[in-house]
């Protein structure tokens, strides 16, 4: 990482650290007096399951093929916009690339939006993008900004008492690389934390987290769990918390013990499914995380995100060896999505379960960013023609232009929507698809106006920014 990367994302989390701790602060966030004025629409979806591309996942490599020219040593890299073949799919007008045959065969189950755009924030940061995508706001901030899945839970609460309303898998929050950044945003932000994610980074080793530990017996947790609570209750550093944030803590530690005896908790255990059904997922973790995202949206869960994980240089954020690094992210997510997909619909789920799989930005062969953008070229494979096999790959940032997919929850099957150009830069160039559009649209879904605010510090702040975030109905069926 280069010194003014370094300085960047110093700065981003010295401010995000003082929204932070001033969110500790405050009293309670309390529904705005405008709130008695806002018309919900009625919910189409029960449970969101948030399908996470972490790093850049490359449009024109997935699910926006261009041009294509397989890998030889002295091409033009100009005349590259995809790395792989189109492939054929269940839909007629809809073409994916090589890769992805199993996702292919649901797409007459899908909406693809294929003009889906960032914010240029200048300097990129995957951090600052991820963020931004998150909450819907684009940081730094006064306060810390719930995750969309916060909202959910808070505005929703939860579809069983006993299953946490918003469950966060396969994203390590330590060890990462930019545990910070990650923390930053995967949080409640000022709802407090009784509404914050339930973080389960390995999905084999989930059902550890809703037990006792071994050999110890039910009446030995329960007055351990009493002693903890009364500790909590009047910790020292109660001084750094306002009485809602201690309340909200409190409350939180209550979840976690009624869920740890409860019955529910056999869903986090994906040791308990059928060993053909677990084949089926069992090609990372992240096809491991789907499983558990399948099992935690029939025990009630409301908000799921499922991660590849974001961390520097590796997985979807392909600085260099793009195109081998993608054929393996491919290989690991095809099979699991598309598994999910049909297994939802085979228990009567989908319908009212809506699947989004999106990531923070796409990516390009030579612009970084968007054209005219100041952004700093990240690419590690630099080169005017290629000259071995890690140059071949999408490894610039593009913020013009990329593809998001849902699945149920109400919109519609086998539709595409948008589009981007055909030849670069490849910005989105029909029916452009805003990040607070694209969160007015998800809320929508769960019967959540985009205009639903909550006043901190006096003052109304709303699901998508100043309440102005349009849904897409295109896209409902």
């Amino acid at each position: 990482m280069n010194p003014l990367e370094q300085q960047a994302r110093r700065e981003f989390l010295k401010k995000i650290s003082a929204a932070s701790a001033a969110t500790m602060m405050m009293g309670e966030p309390r529904l705005s007096a405008s709130e008695g004025k806002v018309d919900h629409p009625e919910a189409t979806a029960d449970t969101v399951i948030l399908i996470w591309m972490a790093g850049g996942m490359a449009a024109p490599d997935t699910l926006d093929p261009k041009r294509y020219y397989p890998f030889e040593k002295g091409l033009d890299v100009k005349k590259i916009l995809s790395t792989f073949p189109a492939i054929d799919t269940a839909v007629d007008n809809i073409k994916l690339t090589e890769g992805f045959e199993n996702v292919a065969k649901v797409m007459d189950r899908a909406t693809l939006i294929r003009s889906h755009v960032q914010a240029d924030l200048g300097h990129i940061l995957h951090s600052r993008h991820q963020y931004h995508w998150h909450t819907g706001y684009i940081p730094p901030l006064t306060v810390a900004a719930p995750h969309i899945g916060a909202w959910m839970a808070k505005v929703k609460g939860p579809k069983n008492p006993v299953i946490p309303a918003f469950i966060n898998i396969g994203q390590r929050l330590e060890g990462t690389g930019e545990k910070e950044e990650i923390k930053a945003f995967t949080t409640a932000g000022f709802f407090g934390t009784e509404y914050g994610p339930f973080n389960l980074p390995f999905p084999e080793d989930a059902a550890k987290s809703v037990r006792p530990p071994k050999g110890m017996e039910p009446g030995r947790f329960a007055n351990r769990y009493r002693h903890y609570r009364k500790l909590v209750d009047k910790s020292p550093h109660r001084e750094y918390l306002s009485d809602f944030q201690q309340q909200s803590m409190i409350r939180s530690m209550d979840d976690a013990h009624r869920l740890l005896t409860s019955k529910h908790k056999n869903a986090f255990d994906i040791s308990l499914e059928p060993k053909e059904s677990h084949d089926a997922y069992n090609t990372s973790r992240f096809g491991r995380g789907c499983l558990l995202a399948r099992r935690l949206t029939e025990a009630g869960a409301r908000f799921i995100e499922v991660s590849s994980e974001y961390i520097p240089f590796v997985h979807w954020d392909t600085h260099e060896s793009g195109h081998t690094t993608v054929k393996r992210m491919k290989s690991e997510i095809d099979r699991p999505i598309a598994q999910l997909i049909l297994d939802l619909e085979e228990r009567g789920l989908l319908d009212r379960t809506l699947v989004v799989l999106a990531s923070e930005f796409s990516r390009d062969m030579i612009i970084e960013g968007v054209p005219g953008s100041n952004a700093k070229d990240q690419s590690r494979a630099r080169a005017d023609r290629l000259g071995e096999l890690k140059h071949y790959g999408l490894h610039r940032h593009f913020t013009g232009g990329t593809s998001v997919m849902m699945f149920g929850g109400g919109t519609k099957r086998g539709f595409l929507y948008g589009r981007t150009a055909d030849e670069r830069p490849l910005v989105a160039v029909e029916n452009p698809v805003s990040i607070k559009d694209l969160h007015a649209t998800m809320y929508t879904a769960m019967g959540i106006s985009p205009k639903t605010a909550f006043d901190v510090e006096r003052r109304p702040f709303y699901a998508t920014i100043d309440g102005t975030g349009k849904p897409v109905m295109d896209l409902f069926a």
